[in-house]
């Protein structure tokens, strides 16, 4: 045991004397949290439009000063007429025109009806399709408090309401997301380098001849990554909760404890990779490609799982990622308990102990 603590003081002080270490640990964590936090969003802000108004009566002045007012949208330029619609989307600025029809506010009040026209630039069709909705909701909501008695045949009214994230903000659906690829890349990484530098630098002779069992120095590798990497996940937490208001109506040992989960996981995968890589090189490749793409894509990061073909649904149930997610989400955002995700901890426990039994296993073979 005493050896094994001292192997284990070892790893601490070479990974604090190595300041690239230190900066992978806790700064590239910090700086893609609040990268993902703040650049990717599902809301749109300051989209730049334009507005052909044939009309330029009271009303149609009014509807465009509660478009620019609503914080969504900036005029970039009133058009004189219909055929520069093209000319401006090819400068690639404007993401929408609006028009008015000749009239539009005679005929709003005469007919109950008036015709308005929203062109969209598609090449970006999520902003175009988010730009369309905000603004046919901001003209809806206008005229129906401008004109609360007017009556549209068989209307029905829908009453919306949000759990867990009543204003829709990205944050909370980026921060868990962002928090389980961190946690994977960065303990996967480290500990597949650690041991595929000693094999670089002729190091891991000391440790075969070492009275050290396999078993002891695959603990002594990992356990100061994991006092590390659970550090890094409650700075984390802390940002997403202070910075970005991600709430934390779960239990928070639980929480924590889920995390640490992971950690250990994703730790024993790192050192499954660094039995099967020769070099830190081809180390880091496997860890930062070879996870980092299918973390974000096939974990329901971004994507919804539901939505994409029923093969990459299958795949997606071997990333680790997806249950994790999974599981913060519904302790930070739902405050469900162990019985709600006890499915998604025992998959995480069997991938665990999985890639461990092969960890060691293959690092017996390369002891002989």
């Amino acid at each position: 045991m005493n050896q094994l603590i001292s192997f284990i003081k070892k790893e601490f002080y070479h990974i604090f004397r190595d300041v690239r270490t230190m900066l992978i640990l806790f700064g590239i964590p910090v700086t893609q949290l609040l990268i993902f936090g703040t650049v990717i969003k599902n809301e749109i802000y300051d989209i730049r439009i334009a507005i052909y108004d044939q009309a330029k009566d009271e009303t149609t002045r009014r509807i465009t000063n509660k478009l620019l007012s609503s914080g969504y949208f900036i005029l970039e330029e009133n058009l004189n007429g219909i055929s520069d619609i093209e000319d401006i989307f090819r400068k690639g600025k404007i993401r929408e025109v609006v028009v008015f029809e000749n009239g539009f506010g005679e005929k709003l009040v005469k007919e109950g009806k008036a015709h308005l026209q929203l062109i969209a630039d598609a090449s970006d069709p999520n902003t175009a399709r988010l730009a369309v909705g905000y603004t046919k909701g901001i003209i809806n909501d206008f005229i129906r408090k401008e004109n609360p008695e007017m009556k549209i045949p068989h209307e029905i009214k829908t009453e919306v309401r949000m759990f867990y994230n009543e204003d829709l903000k990205s944050a909370y659906l980026f921060v868990p997301g962002t928090m389980a690829l961190i946690l994977m890349l960065i303990s996967a990484m480290m500990t597949s380098i650690s041991i595929t530098r000693e094999k670089e630098l002729g190091t891991m002779e000391v440790l075969l001849v070492s009275p050290l069992r396999p078993t002891q120095i695959i603990v002594g590798k990992v356990a100061p990554y994991l006092l590390l990497s659970i550090i890094n996940a409650l700075v984390i937490i802390l940002i997403g909760r202070f910075v970005f208001g991600v709430p934390i109506t779960g239990s928070f040992a639980l929480l924590m404890a889920e995390t640490v989960l992971f950690i250990l996981m994703a730790l024993c995968l790192g050192i499954l990779i660094s039995t099967v890589a020769k070099n830190q090189m081809v180390a880091m490749f496997i860890s930062m490609i070879a996870l980092m793409l299918p973390t974000i894509l096939l974990s329901g990061f971004i994507f919804p799982v539901e939505n994409m073909p029923k093969i990459l649904q299958w795949l997606s149930h071997i990333m680790p990622a997806r249950w994790f997610i999974e599981i913060i989400r519904g302790i930070m955002l739902k405050g469900v308990g162990l019985a709600f995700v006890w499915k998604q901890t025992l998959i995480l426990i069997g991938m665990t102990v999985l890639f461990i039994a092969v960890s060691v296993r293959k690092f017996k073979i390369r002891l002989e």
